[in-house]
């Protein structure tokens, strides 16, 4: 009976937990969307400063050499064109995928510093749309599963002889 209740509780406590990512996946697609805003406004600016000089972007980066800081600068520069190239295939990912897709693309909200902004302001929201309550399902098989194969895994060595004695099924 405790580990049916127990299992329940996983359920309810999984359903709770996965009804709010698609909000949370939607406000992370919206800071998503403005860091790749940011960064086309300075790799606009860096590419601008490569064709001043009749450069391309590589040329510019190979270019900047011959100091600390030219090299740090240069390091940083590249940097920043790949984090832009790789928020950038995410943010296409997310925005073409519905809330239920989402749920297959945690790689997809897989910038730290931006997951952790998102967490530090998120709000939880009532699962009342249909993505809501389909991601609660889930989270309730899942949590169901999950505490159910625990529990029935940590008891596993008193199950062989309890059970035979006592009658206790589980």
């Amino acid at each position: 009976m405790i580990v049916r209740m127990l299992t329940l509780v996983g359920g309810l406590i999984g359903a709770a937990m996965l009804s709010q990512f698609p909000e949370f996946t939607q406000q992370y697609t919206q800071r998503l969307a403005g860091q790749v805003e940011a960064l086309d406004v300075v790799i606009a600016d860096f590419d601008r400063s490569a064709s001043k000089a009749e450069m391309t972007r590589d040329e510019a980066l190979a270019s900047m050499g011959g100091s600390v800081f030219l090299e740090n600068r240069r390091s940083d520069m590249r940097d920043t064109i790949s984090r832009h190239e790789r928020l950038g295939r995410d943010l296409t990912a997310l925005r073409a995928a519905g809330p239920i897709e989402r749920l297959s693309m945690p790689h997809r909200v897989a910038d730290t510093k931006l997951a952790r902004a998102t967490w530090m302001d998120y709000q939880p929201a009532l699962p009342i749309s249909v993505d809501g309550a389909i991601c609660a399902v889930v989270g309730f098989v899942a949590g169901w599963i999950l505490v159910g194969g625990l529990l029935r895994l940590l008891l596993w060595p008193l199950r062989g002889g309890s059970r035979a004695r006592t009658g206790l099924t589980f």
